[in-house]
């Protein structure tokens, strides 16, 4: 059995930016370890797999180390593949997950993903995770599987060089680290090593918990974001309550085939 493999950057218009995503259509689901070798072997942040439903496709998300509830970079990797691969000429995607109903929209070459927004709270941080940062923020969230620390400059995130062998006894999904941008709204950074990825290069499910918080604090709805990892990323981002619309342009790196057997 051989099944094909997209590996799309997504949140960039050019090659070796952006975001790289495995993208994996399927006609049925595979074994869940199989899929989880498969994220593995490829050693992207994400691989993400689906099966196309009556007119809706069921997806799913595998780092190379688990499977997540819910990644903004692989499902626009997927709408891409969609859209541009596959054949599909509606202007619109529903995906099911087990983050329930994701819409996934396209304008032009912009492909804009509908999450719902994260809730976060205040919160102190776990022992070692500011020592990793070797950081002073000037506050502390926590939302549903990320932490989330804000700093005052975007030099201060530009500069962070993380104890990642620290980092990773803090627990939960990953770690956002933001700030006010200097040509954008705001800045972030994303870190991960708890499920296998250091630092993602851009993260747009980080956008759903970053999105409300600076809506809050700018006083304005629609926003514009970078992510300062080494590849880079740019967002339009739009808080509309209770979703989240974070829109990017993505582009095809390789198509292949995986020769399945080797992963039962």
């Amino acid at each position: 059995m051989k099944i094909l493999l997209y590996q799309v950057d997504a949140f960039s218009d050019h090659l070796f930016s952006g975001n790289p995503a495995g993208v994996c259509p399927l006609e049925e689901w595979l074994p869940e370890k199989s899929m989880q070798n498969i994220a593995m072997e490829n050693n992207l942040s994400e691989t993400a797999f689906f099966v196309k439903t009556d007119d809706q496709f069921a997806i799913r998300w595998f780092t190379p180390l688990v499977e997540v509830d819910l990644c903004g970079h692989a499902t626009l990797a997927s709408a891409h593949v969609i859209f541009n691969h596959l054949g599909w000429d509606q202007p619109s995607i529903s995906f099911t997950s087990r983050s329930g109903l994701l819409v996934v929209t396209r304008k032009e070459d912009m492909i804009t993903l509908n999450f719902p927004s994260d809730v976060i709270h205040p919160a102190e941080p776990p022992e070692g995770l500011i020592t990793s940062l070797n950081v002073k923020p000037l506050k502390t969230y926590a939302g549903k599987t990320d932490l989330m620390i804000v700093l005052a400059t975007q030099k201060e995130v530009e500069l962070l060089d993380p104890d990642f062998g620290l980092m990773k006894k803090s627990g939960g999904r990953g770690i956002i680290v933001t700030a006010p941008g200097n040509e954008v709204d705001f800045v972030s950074r994303f870190f991960a090593p708890q499920v296998g990825v250091d630092e993602d290069p851009v993260t747009g499910s980080a956008h759903t918990t970053l999105t409300p918080f600076w809506s809050k604090q700018l006083g304005k709805s629609d926003l514009t974001a970078l992510q300062l990892s080494k590849r880079g990323g740019h967002l339009w981002c739009k808080y509309l309550g209770d979703r989240v619309e974070i829109s990017g342009k993505a582009i095809t790196y390789l198509t292949g085939e995986i020769a399945i057997k080797f992963f039962k």
